[in-house]
């Protein structure tokens, strides 16, 4: 028995009540600021952050300032200012690498702090994080314990502090691991061994590996994989397979496995689908549906011979969702009918994916499998959305087939208050 739905009953009844005239009007890297990112303080002694005349917090430019220009009456801190103003403004970009290269590369051991210090005050990390990376990069090579006791003491987010990590573990990695584990407190993942992974990975990826296979489970781990797969990926698939295949953590191997599938299906989804299917696990299940799907858009053929060859369950209902979702984009009645044969493999994941992907191209064939969704508040969600973007695009095909078909009751008093709005604003 069909639920009540009174406003649409007797608009179907009217045939031309004010419901259905026209279509319905109402209603789916960096951080901004690098230096001001909340929840993410740094780790650090508590005497870091000290300059050399005993100030601390962000620096007090003037008196910094005046300390240079007693030192080295060679340059003023205003010609400074004034320089590095005029480069971040320059319009080349080619010029502008060059020329701040250039800045960075005259600053002496002395006048990194104030020259950092005034490029955060005045905003430009935010929109100059390339320059802000070479600036922290060149400090790092010249003086690591001063520009990482700058980072500590002045600066809340990790990218400053990971950078100086970075450079100084590339030349001297004993030094950079020293410093991160004895500057870090408590029990958890160190934040400080993320800069020098990063550092190691391209010169030592074996000493970065082992350092990263010490964490624990964390998102500091998740970070100090990202940077050391790459470089093992350089070296061929196979060698990172094989890098991959010797973790011993199941869940850090597993998270590496999703990593690299999803790095070689931009090149190769056949080869991410069959290594993601060789090695089973929550993330690499979480991951084969988007290497089906890439690899059907180039062989549908190959994907579908590909999901017939899998045993049931989870694998398999996956590799559904990813051929499903790429026929729908298609051909959204052809997609239907194959999963429809399919529907033994077919999961509330499967028709939700289904439904969001041939929304677009057919509407009506989309909302008609909201119904095969077992979870009850996401199926009425479901239908909250598709058939207010339905109304917003076809008002009378949607309410047409609003008071054709079966209705959640919540669903039911939703709709009939998106009509009503409509009349108000039809009026």
């Amino acid at each position: 028995m069909k639920s009540p739905l009174p406003l649409l009953a007797s608009v179907a009844v009217a045939g031309t009540a004010a419901f259905f005239v026209g279509r319905a009007t109402a209603p789916s890297a960096a951080p901004d600021d690098v230096d001001a990112h909340p929840g993410q303080a740094a780790e650090g002694s508590a005497n870091a952050g000290r300059f050399a005349d005993g100030s601390g917090g962000l620096a007090d430019s003037a008196r910094l300032s005046e300390r240079q220009e007693s030192d080295d009456g060679s340059v003023s801190w205003d010609v400074l200012t004034e320089e590095m103003e005029r480069i971040i403004k320059t319009g080349d970009p080619l010029a502008k690498v060059q020329a701040w290269l250039d800045f960075v590369n005259t600053l002496d051991r002395d006048q990194f702090a104030a020259v950092v210090a005034s490029f955060r005050e005045k905003g430009f990390p935010r929109e100059n994080l390339a320059e802000y990376e070479m600036l922290m990069t060149a400090w790092a090579k010249i003086d690591p314990l001063g520009a990482l006791d700058y980072a500590t003491e002045n600066i809340d987010h990790p990218f400053a502090r990971d950078t100086i990590l970075a450079t100084w573990a590339a030349s001297d990695p004993q030094g950079a691991i020293a410093w991160a584990r004895t500057n870090h407190e408590g029990d958890g993942a160190n934040p400080l061994m993320v800069g020098v992974i990063r550092g190691l990975a391209a010169s030592d990826p074996t000493l970065a590996s082992q350092l990263m296979t010490e964490m624990p489970y964390s998102r500091e781990r998740g970070e100090a994989l990202a940077a050391v797969l790459p470089q093992m990926l350089e070296q061929g698939a196979d060698v990172a397979k094989s890098w991959i295949s010797s973790l011993e953590d199941e869940r850090l191997r597993d998270g590496a496995v999703r990593r690299l599938a999803d790095q070689l299906m931009r090149t190769d989804p056949a080869d991410a689908a069959h290594w993601l299917a060789a090695n089973p696990g929550q993330e690499s299940g979480r991951g084969i549906d988007d290497a089906v799907t890439a690899w059907a858009d180039q062989d549908k053929e190959g994907a579908l011979a590909f999901y017939e060859s899998l045993p049931s369950g989870d694998m398999r209902s996956n590799a559904l969702r990813g051929l499903t979702n790429q026929m729908a984009t298609e051909n959204p009645r052809e997609a239907a009918q194959f999963l429809d044969r399919n529907s033994a493999d077919a999961d509330d994941r499967v028709y939700q994916q289904f439904v969001w992907h041939a929304f677009r191209g057919d509407p009506e064939v989309a909302v008609n499998y909201i119904g095969h969704i077992q979870d009850g508040r996401q199926q009425s969600r479901m239908y909250r959305r598709m058939l207010d973007g339905w109304m917003q695009r076809d008002f009378n095909s949607a309410t047409a087939w609003m008071t054709s078909n079966d209705l959640p009751p919540n669903v039911v008093d939703h709709m009939n208050q998106r009509i009503r709005d409509y009349q108000e604003n039809r009026e």
